[in-house]
């Protein structure tokens, strides 16, 4: 069987930055509330009059990612696209993009696992090259958070969480025995699922009956989420996902080079970062800036590391992620 390892790398968010003071405008908050919640100072809105929607960042993302893979767009051989904010409620993203850049009549796949929504791409992309059946995967993680945001008070604790954006990486295949994708891990539990969900339209509850009913109050088309109980959960799967990386490769703590955890919350990124005890230059964080961008945060935040020179040659590098579903897994990768 042959690896996988990441080959290019490339991210694009929206111009439009809307900080925590933005945010006064159209609901009773404050910067200072918004920082000791979630860490988050400011995030990326899409600005609808630039034509920005999850698939066109998606691509604009992957050409990066592309080119900085030494690749054209006729040697890639499959999509894996991750959202949960797709841009019709189908066809997915997977084939806008195929279409967008250009490529050959290639395979696309759509993944909706939320906030592991990357890692599930990933580790269903490694799978696709570790078999022989592909070289070249294209797999992106992107959201459009600001379209579908309760803007108002009754809506603050979700809103003022979420940002816009894409990111892409190319997974190639290679023959070195110890470097790329060392092992992926993934979980589900779905008794859960209703602690962050959202709930309409859905073939459940169909337009015309949210139509009819005309109820100001129904709140089912706006994410919802058990903030507390979310956050309880994640600390403990967060660990997991990544002890059982660690295991199953034989490695400590101490192997960790970068944690690349998903960027949800500010705070359970440091309890992670305490709980194994890792340095600040062994975690990068980035919701500061972009708030929690669901699949596309994993991805960002990886491409930002590496841009900046944090990942080098031979680091372990882990990815971790939990969410929506509740789902949740791991990456472990030699760089």
């Amino acid at each position: 069987m042959y690896n996988s390892k990441i080959t290019g790398l490339g991210y694009y968010v929206p111009e439009n930055v809307v900080t925590n003071n933005d945010l006064k405008e159209f609901m009773d908050t404050s910067d200072e509330w918004i920082q000791e919640r979630t860490g988050i100072k400011e995030r990326r809105w899409i600005n609808p009059k630039t034509g920005d929607t999850t698939a066109v960042m998606g691509a604009k993302a992957a050409r990066i990612a592309i080119d900085r893979a030494g690749l054209t767009k006729d040697d890639i051989d499959f999509i894996v696209f991750a959202t949960l904010s797709p841009d019709m409620y189908f066809p997915g993203g997977g084939v806008q993009v195929q279409e967008m850049l250009d490529m050959p009549t290639i395979g696309a796949l759509d993944v909706r696992n939320q906030c592991s929504g990357f890692i599930y791409a990933m580790s269903v992309s490694d799978q696709f090259i570790k078999t022989g059946m592909y070289k070249n995967i294209l797999v992106i993680g992107a959201e459009n958070h600001s379209g579908g945001l309760e803007r108002s008070t009754r809506g603050r604790n979700v809103t003022v969480i979420f940002g816009d954006g894409a990111g892409a990486a190319v997974l190639s295949r290679t023959e070195e025995e110890r470097k790329g994708i060392l092992s992926s891990h993934l979980h589900s539990e779905g008794k859960h699922a209703k602690e962050l969900v959202l709930e309409g339209p859905s073939t459940q509850r169909w337009v015309p009956e949210i139509l009819e009913e005309n109820d100001p109050e129904d709140v089912s088309y706006y994410p919802y989420m058990n903030g507390q109980f979310v956050f309880k959960h994640a600390i403990g799967r967060f660990s997991e996902a990544i002890v059982e990386g660690l295991e199953a490769n034989n490695l400590q703590k101490d192997d960790i080079d970068m944690l690349i955890p998903h960027q949800a919350n500010l705070r359970i990124a440091q309890f992670i970062q305490k709980k194994f005890q890792l340095s600040d230059d062994q975690v990068y964080n980035n919701i500061m800036k972009y708030g929690n961008t669901t699949a596309a945060s994993v991805i960002i935040a990886l491409t930002e590391a590496w841009e900046l020179g944090k990942i080098k040659d031979n680091d372990l590098v882990v990815l971790a992620a939990f969410g929506s579903g509740f789902t949740w897994g791991s990456v472990i990768i030699r760089w």
